[in-house]
C-alpha cells in the first residue's frame, strides 16, 4: 500500500524531496488499467472506440441545451454581437469592437475539434499518469478555483421579471463583480434558506450520511446554495463549502456578518490576484498593470478592456467565449481524491465526481491532493492541471446526459461546442485579435491549420491555446493571458468594494496568501480523510464504491470546468 503523504512537518524544517512521477515519456505507458466513461474507479473493462459527435446531414449542427448550465450554456446575452450589433454593450460586449466576425465553415470546425481530443482512457489511479500532459505547475485544485470565478462572474441575479423583459441581456441589471452572490445570494432577508435558521449571521452548513460536512441539501439531493452551478460536480461543490466554512469561523471568532463578509470576500479576491492569476497569465504580467498607491487604493493599467459602464461593466465575449475557456484543457480524466482513491470525472454515475447528490464519503477531497497546504508534504501524485493546450480530456469528447441532453443531432464534444458557439456569436479570429494587441500572430502553418479552407485564420479560442501550447503549456500566452488579466484585474479595479480600492490598502494577515493557506484559515484541513494503512484498505474502498446507491441521472448535473 502507498503511503499517504499528509504528514505535517514541524515549523522552519526542511522537507525531504522524493522523485516525481510526472516525468514526460513518449507515448502512453502500455498495459495500464484503463476506466471508460461508464466504469468504475477501480475496474479495468475495456475501452470503447470514441464516436464522433452527431451531426444531421445537410442541417445545421445541433447544440442541446446545457442540463448544467456550465461551461456549454450561452448565458443570456452573450448573442449580443448578432442580435444589436459589435459596438453595444449589456451584460455581454465585444472587446475588439472593429473586428469583424470570423465563420469558418461548420465542417472544418468539427474536424478540428476531433483533432483536439486526448485519447487516453481515465486512470485506475492518478499514480499512473505518465504521459507528459500533466502541468507541474499548477495543482488540479486551480482549475475548480477557475471554475468557482467564472460561476461568480457570470451569475445573473436579475429578478426575473426584469429577465423576461429584456431576454438578450441588453440592459445590465447585474455585475460581473467578485462578491460572492453564489455563497451570500441577495443577504439574509431575501435569502434566508442560505442561512443558519439558529444564526443568521452564519452560513448554512449542511451533512454527510457518514456526519462529514456537506453543502446544505434538498430532499432531491440538490444543493441550497445561491448558484446551483457550483453543486455540478463533487470537486466544486466541496471547494464552496469551504467559503461557508471561513465565513462561520470568522463569525464565531467575533466578527460580524458584515466583517466577516467583507473579509471572506477579501482573502477570495486576494488570491485571485495573488495566485490563480500569477500561475495562469505569469506573475510579470500582473505585476505590471498593478499600480500600487502607497497607503492607498491599487490602480490597474487597462489597455484593451474599457467598458462604457464603468459601474456595470460588461463581460467581453472574447473573454467568456473563448480565453476564460481555456480551463477546458486543464481538466483531468480522474482525480485522486485522498490517498488510494481515484474517481474518474465522468464515469458510472454512482461513482463519479458529478454533484447535485449529497457528498460520498468515499469522494472527500483531501486538499493537498489538490493544492500546496501549509506544513505537509507533497503527496508524489498529487493531481496536477493538464498542460494548457489543444488536446481535451477524453471524457470531455462524449458529454455525459447529466451535461447535456442526448436528442437526435446533438454535439457531444465539448471542444466542437466551444468552436461553433465561438462562431454564432461572432468572435473574431485569433490573428485578428493578436493585431489589434500588438502582438506578432502566429501563422496558420505553425498553428498546424493546413486546410486553405481557414483564409490564414483561426478559431480565437483555438487559437489562445495554441498559442500557450507553442510556450510550453504551462501558462497563457500573451493574447490569451492579457485578455484574462486586463478583464479580471479591471472589474476588480471598478468594484469599489473591492480589496483593491480600500481607502488605506488591505492585505492578508499573512503574506503570501495562497490558497492553501485560505483552506487552514477556513479549518478545511481539519479531519481530512486518510488512506488505509492496514493491506485491506484498497479492498474497503473499493467495496464501499460498489455499494453505492445508484443516482437518477435526470436529476444529476455535471461541471466541465
Amino acid at each position: 500500500m502507498r503511503a499517504t503523504k499528509r504528514n505535517r512537518v514541524p515549523e522552519g524544517s526542511a522537507v525531504s524531496g522524493s522523485v516525481s512521477r510526472r516525468g514526460v515519456l513518449t507515448g502512453v505507458m502500455a498495459g495500464l488499467a484503463t476506466l471508460p466513461v461508464a466504469g468504475q474507479a477501480h475496474a479495468a473493462p475495456k475501452m470503447p472506440a470514441p464516436k464522433a459527435p452527431a451531426v444531421r446531414p445537410a442541417a445545421a449542427p445541433v447544440l442541446s441545451a446545457a442540463r448544467s448550465g456550465h461551461g456549454v450554456g450561452a448565458p443570456r446575452g452573450s448573442d449580443i454581437a448578432i442580435t444589436a450589433g459589435r459596438t453595444k454593450e449589456g451584460r455581454f460586449g465585444v472587446m475588439f469592437k472593429k473586428l469583424p466576425a470570423f465563420a469558418p465553415s461548420d465542417d472544418l470546425l468539427a474536424e478540428l475539434a476531433q483533432q483536439m481530443v486526448d485519447r487516453t482512457p481515465p486512470l485506475a489511479d492518478v499514480s499512473l499518469s505518465n504521459d507528459g500532459f500533466d502541468n507541474p505547475d499548477i495543482p488540479a485544485g486551480y482549475a475548480y478555483l477557475g471554475q468557482f470565478i467564472d460561476h461568480d462572474m457570470t451569475l445573473d441575479k436579475t429578478p426575473m421579471p426584469q429577465q423576461e423583459m429584456d431576454p438578450k441581456g441588453l440592459t445590465n441589471f447585474d455585475t460581473p463583480f467578485f462578491e460572492l452572490g453564489s455563497v451570500y445570494g441577495r443577504g439574509p432577508g431575501a435569502d434566508p434558506q442560505l442561512y443558519d435558521p439558529a444564526d443568521p449571521r452564519r452560513m448554512r452548513i449542511g451533512r454527510n450520511l457518514d456526519g462529514f460536512p456537506d453543502l446544505p441539501r434538498n430532499a432531491d439531493g440538490t444543493a441550497i446554495i445561491g448558484d446551483h452551478r457550483n453543486d455540478e460536480n463533487l470537486i466544486v461543490a466541496q471547494f464552496h463549502l469551504t467559503f461557508l466554512q471561513l465565513h462561520n469561523r470568522l463569525v464565531d471568532e467575533g466578527k460580524s456578518f458584515q466583517q466577516a463578509q467583507q473579509l471572506t470576500r477579501w482573502h477570495y479576491q486576494w488570491l485571485i490576484v495573488h495566485d490563480f492569476l500569477p500561475r495562469m497569465v505569469g506573475r510579470g504580467l500582473v505585476a505590471g498593470m498593478l499600480k500600487p498607491r502607497k497607503g492607498g487604493p491599487t490602480g490597474v493599467d487597462c489597455r484593451f478592456y474599457k467598458p462604457g459602464n464603468p459601474t456595470r461593466p460588461m463581460m467581453p465575449i472574447e473573454y467568456s467565449v473563448a480565453a476564460y475557456r481555456f480551463g477546458h484543457s486543464m481538466i483531468r480524466a480522474e482525480y485522486e481524491m485522498h490517498d488510494e482513491v481515484t474517481i474518474p470525472f465522468f464515469g458510472n454515475p454512482s461513482n463519479d465526481l458529478r454533484g447535485s447528490r449529497p457528498l460520498p464519503t468515499i469522494a472527500r477531497a483531501d486538499w493537498n491532493y489538490f493544492f500546496d497546504v501549509p506544513g505537509m508534504s507533497e503527496p508524489d501524485d498529487r493531481n496536477m492541471t493538464r498542460m494548457i493546450d489543444t488536446k481535451l480530456a477524453l471524457p470531455l469528447n462524449e458529454l455525459p446526459p447529466t451535461v447535456v441532453q442526448h436528442v437526435d443531432g446533438a454535439i457531444l464534444s465539448l471542444a466542437h461546442r466551444n468552436l461553433l458557439r465561438g462562431k454564432r456569436l461572432g468572435l473574431p479570429a485569433g490573428q485578428d485579435v493578436a493585431k489589434a494587441m500588438g502582438v506578432a500572430p502566429i501563422p496558420n502553418d505553425r498553428l498546424g491549420l493546413t486546410d486553405p479552407g481557414w483564409n490564414g485564420r483561426a478559431p480565437l479560442w483555438f487559437y489562445i491555446l495554441k498559442e500557450a501550447e507553442l510556450l510550453g503549456g504551462r501558462m497563457l500566452g500573451p493574447v490569451g493571458g492579457r485578455i484574462i488579466a486586463e478583464v479580471i484585474l479591471g472589474i476588480l479595479s471598478l468594484d469599489r468594494t473591492s480589496f483593491l480600492n480600500a481607502p488605506t490598502g488591505w492585505a492578508p494577515a499573512k503574506t503570501p496568501f495562497e490558497c492553501g493557506d485560505f483552506l487552514e484559515m477556513a479549518g478545511a484541513l481539519e479531519n481530512m480523510p486518510v488512506g488505509d494503512e492496514d493491506e485491506g484498505g484498497e479492498d474497503e474502498v473499493e467495496d464501499e464504491a460498489e455499494t453505492e446507491e445508484p443516482h437518477d441521472e435526470e436529476t444529476e448535473a455535471a461541471a466541465v470546468g
